[in-house]
């Protein structure tokens, strides 16, 4: 049949196209962008999920939508700037006729400001997600460059301390410098349990349930 044979020719024609060692690094950068999309949808999917249900009013389509939007906007910002970056960096590679270190910094610095440089409650998370990663992975290395010496205790201690110190101190005194969703959060954990009727809103449900 024509139908089974022309799926296995162009099928062999793309595993061919494939294994072509001069289109790799285009190859790479669609394989990038679709790896954004994918990684993105995982990511956001369960968590646009939990929160949504758990701090948004509405109806159950309102929350469906709410969902899908939040899981669109991550998969397509990070399939996005992974292709920037990924072609940014094959171009540069491709012009100096080898990779630099510089050419990492300046391709994702571009894929930064093109796609995550909008201020809107996915890329803010992510970028404060990023930023509590860099913070920490700069304070290696500087111990490992030799720039700060070795601490001669662990300092966890001490960091969650002052973490857990100030934002507690900003939700209470200053909450609207802090991010919705973290005051949602907090809301429910320290202040919604301020508040009861009876066993039903003390035990079983956060607030007391309306009638229909």
């Amino acid at each position: 049949m024509a139908g089974p044979d022309l799926t296995k020719t162009l099928l062999y024609t793309v595993n061919n196209l494939l294994q072509q060692e001069k289109y790799k690094a285009v190859l790479a950068v669609l394989k990038g962008f679709r790896n954004g999309a994918v990684y993105g949808a995982k990511i956001r999917a369960p968590h646009a999920l939990v929160m949504t249900f758990l701090f948004r009013s509405g109806s159950f389509k309102d929350k469906l939508k709410a969902i899908l939007k939040a899981t669109y906007t991550h998969s397509r910002n990070l399939a996005c700037f992974v292709f920037t970056y990924k072609g940014l960096q094959t171009l540069q590679e491709r012009c100096q006729g080898k990779s630099l270190q510089s050419h990492s910094f300046l391709a994702a610095c571009v894929g930064g400001w093109l796609v995550f440089g909008d201020n809107n409650n996915i890329n803010s998370q992510i970028n404060m997600y990023l930023l509590s990663r860099i913070l920490f992975a700069l304070s290696r290395l500087a111990v490992e460059k030799g720039y700060i010496s070795q601490p001669k205790h662990d300092p966890f201690p001490l960091f969650a301390t002052l973490v857990w110190g100030i934002v507690l101190w900003l939700f209470e005194y200053y909450p609207h410098t802090l991010q919705p969703s973290l005051q949602s959060s907090m809301n429910y954990l320290y202040h919604d349990s301020n508040v009861w009727h009876d066993i039903t809103d003390f035990l079983v449900y956060n607030k007391p349930r309306t009638a229909a």
